[in-house]
């Protein structure tokens, strides 16, 4: 069974290894032209006899490639000799800039397309046949743009491989754009059942999502190219989606970590702000006026070193609070140090290359990136909610503690009025009934006088339970030993264990000391022994161990009898309540009680049908 395992990793191999297989059987039987001709048109624009017969190309090669058109140019002619070809095959050009493109096959028309907006990146997929080998190929490129002409190469192989090629190449952009947008719109949904102190971290993630997808959406070449009718539309709706993104983010990040040091975070998000609001006025005017040299400036050029002082000032501040020992700054700091490593490259490499590089990867640091939001979003509502959970457990500790104070409190009242009264009258009754047993001979009334006698032996231990919990003062306070304390109550308790079938196994330290009284001590434990033998049931065992920890003393207590439910255990140490069927509920009540005035505390687990554990810790003092 070993080798699983292996050859599971080996077949993963293999299948992440097919695509690279694959397209390299694609790049062995494809032909690609590397060398072209081009004509600049500047002064009138070539007729299509006059761009044949005209001479003054200049040939090009992949490494003498032209990417700014030539001044005062305002289109291009590009031409190329078809090779020989054997079957039917397509023409394929990845990268071909211009707004207006005709393609002519020797003086006849096989391609035109236009954008009527500013856009102009195309491609070219044209069938070819056996008698096309050997014609020229004409194409005219018309832009108002600076990028224009061809970029790239010629490719000449399968026609149905470079159909799949056409339309697949940019469908990972819209999956992923549609699947962030779902996802923002479900948020933006559930943000209606959110409360004040979750709602703006909520809000700005849900804005970055839905600027982010749409920014994938509307920068994928696959809508220009399928959809090229709502091309201006995609164009706003990109630039929109920038003008929200940066602030959001922001904003985001100063939801989650505060406003900054100096409040520096909080005063860029301000100044984003406004500025995004100038842009998106801009954008508006635009549409009026010809200020396109202003709005490409303020929203391309500017816009850009804004975004990238941005990706600086929230990586140093994220870093800072990682240092400073902030959990979600270590988790988000990556997640953003990916994003803000690639937008940034990428933004550089753009401005040193004039602005000719074509942005692409910042899509994949933007995705992980917003795992890492959505993540983090996530990680802080679950520990809100386990904050909540914990808040309700302890509010629902201090509520029972207040009723049993409050039942404790009546009880002393009733105890201090009542029980001096009551013992004095019980003790002289008990008196008589042993004296008319000494001289009664008929057994009969021997057994009648000797239940009368033990029923008030029962109720004055009732009344003694009730003095001790009126007069809660410890007479004589010192430096115990728990382990000869301890002992000390097993000697006492070990017959009943034994008569009840059971055993005691204790495992005291001889070193663990604290401050109490011994006797109200060791009736606190007989309580709770005495409990643990009578759930034994006829056999089981009661484990005793102890040990030191973080300055207390922590003694346990656990038998193997039937133990009880939730709703029992919760109501342990109330007046009047036993789980015992002769229990009067006031020996748990003065235990809790004795161990309180110690300074310890008494906790109880338990599962019905396994036993019951009892923890006690008491304040440890030093020898």
């Amino acid at each position: 069974m070993k080798f699983i395992p292996k050859l599971l990793g080996i077949m993963i191999v293999l299948l992440c290894l097919l695509p690279l297989l694959s397209a390299y059987a694609s790049a062995e039987a494809m032909t690609r032209i590397n060398r072209w001709e081009i004509k600049w048109e500047t002064d009138t624009e070539y007729s299509l006899m006059e761009a044949i017969d005209s001479k003054g190309y200049k040939q090009i090669t992949p490494e003498t490639l032209v990417r700014a058109k030539q001044a005062g140019a305002h289109g291009i002619w590009i031409k190329f000799v078809l090779p020989h070809i054997s079957h039917r095959e397509g023409l394929f050009i990845n990268n071909l800039y211009g707004e207006h493109v005709t393609a002519y096959m020797d003086e006849q028309q096989i391609y035109q397309h236009s954008y009527n907006y500013l856009y102009g990146k195309n491609r070219l997929l044209l069938p070819i046949e056996v008698n096309d080998s050997d014609k020229t190929i004409l194409i005219h490129v018309h832009s108002s743009m600076e990028e224009m002409g061809l970029l790239g190469t010629v490719q000449i192989g399968d026609y149905q491989q470079f159909t799949v090629s056409y339309v697949k190449e940019d469908l990972i952009d819209i999956i992923l754009g549609c699947s962030f947008l779902i996802v923002a719109t479900l948020m933006f949904i559930c943000s209606i059942f959110l409360g004040r102190g979750q709602i703006a971290a909520w809000l700005s993630l849900s804005a970055v999502i839905l600027s982010a997808s749409i920014l994938l959406l509307a920068y994928s070449p696959f809508l220009y190219t399928f959809y090229g009718n709502y091309g201006s539309v995609y164009l706003h709706l990109f630039d929109l989606a920038l003008f929200t993104l940066m602030p959001s983010l922001t904003y985001f990040f100063e939801s989650i970590f505060g406003k900054g040091l100096y409040s520096i975070i909080r005063r860029y998000r301000i100044f984003q702000v406004y500025y995004s609001s100038l842009c998106f006025f801009l954008l508006l005017l635009q549409n009026i006026v010809p200020i396109r040299g202003v709005y490409f400036f303020l929203t391309v050029t500017a816009f850009g070193i804004t975004m990238i002082v941005q990706f600086m000032l929230l990586f140093i501040m994220s870093i800072i609070y990682a240092v400073r020992g902030n959990k979600d700054a270590v988790f988000i700091s990556t997640g953003f140090g990916l994003f803000a490593l690639i937008g940034t490259g990428e933004l550089l490499w753009f401005y040193l290359d004039k602005g000719y590089y074509e942005l692409h990867l910042w899509k994949y640091g933007l995705i992980g990136f917003i795992c890492s939001l959505v993540i983090l979003l996530g990680k802080r509502f679950a520990h809100s909610h386990m904050q909540i959970v914990k808040y309700s457990k302890e509010l629902e500790m201090y509520n029972n503690r207040l009723q049993r104070s409050e039942k404790m409190e009546v009880i002393s009242q009733l105890a201090a009025s009542v029980a001096h009264e009551v013992r004095n009258p019980l003790q002289v009754t008990r008196g008589f009934l042993q004296l008319m047993g000494d001289f009664t001979n008929a057994d009969k009334e021997r057994k009648y006088l000797k239940l009368a006698i033990e029923e008030l032996d029962r109720a004055a231990n009732i009344i003694t339970n009730y003095l001790t919990f009126a007069k809660p003062q410890l007479e004589e306070v010192c430096v115990l030993n728990l382990a000869e304390e301890l002992l000390h109550v097993e000697g006492i308790l070990l017959p009943l264990a034994n008569q009840e079938g059971g055993k005691i196994v204790m495992n005291i330290p001889k070193d663990l000391h604290m401050r109490g009284n011994s006797s109200k001590l060791k009736q606190a434990f007989i309580n709770i022994i005495k409990n643990s033998i009578e759930a034994l049931q006829g056999s089981g065992s009661i484990h005793l161990w102890a040990y030191e920890e973080q300055g207390e003393a922590i003694i346990h207590i656990r038998d193997n009898g039937r133990g009880m439910e939730e709703s029992t255990l919760k109501r342990l140490g109330e007046p009047y309540f036993s789980s015992q069927t002769k229990g009067t509920g006031l020996g748990l009540m003065v235990t809790f009680r004795i161990i309180e005035l110690m300074e310890g505390k008494l906790e109880f687990k338990s599962n019905l049908g396994t036993g019951t554990e009892a923890i006690i810790r008491f304040p440890i003092v030093k020898q």
